[in-house]
């Protein structure tokens, strides 16, 4: 499978403070600078200070931000040889759509090359039209589905209950197959994710359950992709079809 390249190689810093929503407060080369937080939701239950991140710095000179962070480590400052989380939720798109251009997603949606982006269905706007296959990108990050060392900070957490956009995605994709189209939800993970599951039950989980066992019914496919990031560039590791329990 061909990687996604960085037009540059990303950077390594350690981060001081998550000031914002959108900021992070980033040690580089012996400075701090006010980085863009490409994910404006939390981190898992990540205290995101004293993590190592990687950066890639702005090509427009009049940016507030001279870096975005891309990726954070639970490794520590001082390892050598690391192992990267991907936070640019944006930025998984661009490698779901190199992926299916290079047609590494052959199992899942064939050889089809007629790709097209940003496709407007019932009310919503899906990420990809793959020939008659509908695909809508999803990157879950509010839970970190990996071990997290000792030494790492985290905090406690109320369960995410804001599902509003991800149901109604789903009830759009039902309702492509019933037109005789093929539906997917991609849950993408920048890590080595093992398998998605429901890490904990919010207040909306049995409402939002039965919207997607009744479009699951309807023929909705829920597959995960693990791509794998790292200075150079991303890489998808594998893909496979899921159930949500």
């Amino acid at each position: 499978m061909l990687p996604f390249l960085f037009k540059n190689p990303l950077v390594e810093g350690v981060i001081e403070k998550r000031k914002t929503q959108f900021t992070i407060q980033v040690e580089y080369n012996g400075e701090s600078y006010h980085c863009h937080c490409p994910s404006t939701g939390r981190i898992g239950n990540l205290e995101l200070s004293e993590r190592p991140c990687l950066l890639s710095p702005s090509a427009d000179t009049s940016r507030k931000t001279a870096f975005t962070v891309e990726a954070i480590s639970l490794n520590k400052a001082e390892d050598s040889e690391k192992k990267w989380i991907g936070i640019n939720q944006n930025a998984a798109n661009r490698y779901v759509e190199h992926s299916l251009r290079n047609g590494d997603f052959l199992d899942m949606i064939g050889d089809e090359k007629n790709i097209l982006r940003e496709q407007v269905l019932g009310n919503s706007k899906l990420d990809f039209l793959v020939g008659n296959t509908y695909i809508e990108v999803k990157t879950p990050l509010l839970f970190l589905q990996t071990e997290i060392p000792d030494y790492v900070k985290t905090k406690k957490f109320a369960p995410f209950s804001a599902t509003d956009r991800m149901t109604r995605h789903l009830i759009e994709l039902g309702d492509s197959v019933i037109k005789n189209q093929r539906a997917i939800m991609l849950l993408c993970f920048i890590y080595d994710n093992p398998g998605f599951e429901v890490m904990e039950k919010s207040k909306k989980y049995y409402e939002v359950k039965k919207i997607v066992d009744e479009n699951l019914a309807k023929g909705v496919e829920m597959w995960q992709a693990n791509f794998k990031i790292d200075p150079i560039g991303v890489t998808l590791e594998k893909y496979f079809r899921i159930e949500i329990k």
